[in-house]
């Protein structure tokens, strides 16, 4: 059997064998009445780590982040964010099919719309108007290449929000990574939102789980508003105890995963018609100066290594806890071949 590299996403991972220990060990209830240990100790837990009051646990990013939108606005509000955004990309427009509200998209570079675009954006207390209610930032920004959005800016952000009298979400599905990179901690990073996400199951390496953090007013809205979106589990300590020894040793693993993608980086970088957006976290994004984008990834996949396209002439590998040094070895030599064949 062909040896595979799978680098589509760190979303990817098998649960390792502590995890998996954990799951079957579970304490459970049933969370939907509120008495599965498992799922409050995450809770308990995710919340300490975020720096906020509580914590609620949710299936998916996306139902947190919608969840939160839901508890932020009315049907009628407008949410500012960045155009590239997930919850304005890739979301299915949820903002308007599930919450009766719409986006104000703007453009920034990595991720950051100009403290005077957001100012802009607002809109006058007029009747005829929707109202404005809610800022949305994204860290690490995905489609920006897995940038981490600076400290200092998420903090203008806020103090904004407050001149402005709205609330700011972050999307911090790779939080911990923006994290791992600054060399802050992930209460630090979280500090200025009203409410922020964390993804157990993207490069935190657990199979299912994302936490939503915010006030005890604000998760308890939440709690409510995830039933209403499907999201109210029962036994659901048996995800949790996943959750909790994801959050038990992140910090390594995720530097070892940056260290990595550099690494790949590096050595995509010497490929000719190969353009490589160096890597600030563990996504590392080429553009191909020439090749056609499907034909490459059809001949890497040909050859065992998976990616992502990432918009035209471009490809996005995800480096993760179940990617070696034998795979970057192996995409390195494939994106190699490819391109010296053009895909053929």
């Amino acid at each position: 059997m062909l040896a595979r590299s799978d680098f589509r996403s760190d979303t990817v991972t098998q649960p390792d064998a502590a995890m998996r220990e954990a799951m079957a060990a579970a304490v459970v209830g049933d969370d939907v009445f509120g008495d599965d240990p498992t799922v409050q100790q995450l809770e308990a837990h995710a919340a300490a780590l975020l720096g906020k009051d509580a914590a609620l646990f949710l299936p998916s990013g996306t139902m947190a982040n919608q969840v939160a939108v839901r508890v932020h606005t009315r049907p009628g509000d407008e949410v500012i964010l960045h155009e590239g955004c997930h919850v304005y990309r890739f979301e299915q427009g949820g903002l308007a099919a599930l919450h009766g509200v719409q986006a104000v998209p703007l453009p920034g570079a990595a991720g950051q719309v100009p403290l005077a675009a957001l100012r802009g954006a607002l809109r006058p207390d007029d009747q005829h108007f929707p109202r404005s209610r809610l800022i949305v930032l994204e860290n690490t920004h995905n489609l920006c290449g897995g940038v981490v959005l600076p400290q200092t800016y998420v903090t203008q952000v806020r103090d904004l929000a407050d001149e402005l009298g709205l609330q700011l979400h972050l999307d911090g599905a790779r939080l911990a990574n923006a994290a791992a990179a600054s060399g802050s901690s992930i209460a630090s990073a979280a500090a200025p939102a009203h409410s922020v996400t964390l993804c157990l199951s993207k490069g935190l390496g657990a199979p299912v789980g994302t936490m939503l953090a915010g006030s005890r007013e604000f998760c308890s809205a939440a709690r409510r508003a995830r039933k209403l979106l499907g999201g109210g589990m029962r036994q659901a300590g048996v995800l949790a105890a996943a959750g909790l020894v994801a959050l038990s040793d992140w910090l390594p693993r995720l530097q070892r995963d940056h260290l990595l993608a550099r690494q790949l980086a590096a050595s995509l970088a010497t490929i000719p018609g190969v353009l490589v957006q160096p890597p600030e976290t563990n996504l590392v994004v080429l553009t191909l100066e020439s090749a056609p984008q499907e034909a490459v990834r059809a001949f890497l996949a040909r050859a065992g290594v998976l990616c992502v396209g990432f918009g035209p002439g471009r490809l996005r590998f995800a480096v993760h806890r179940d990617v070696s040094e034998v795979d970057v070895e192996r995409a390195v030599s494939a994106l190699q071949a490819a391109m010296t064949t053009g895909g053929a």
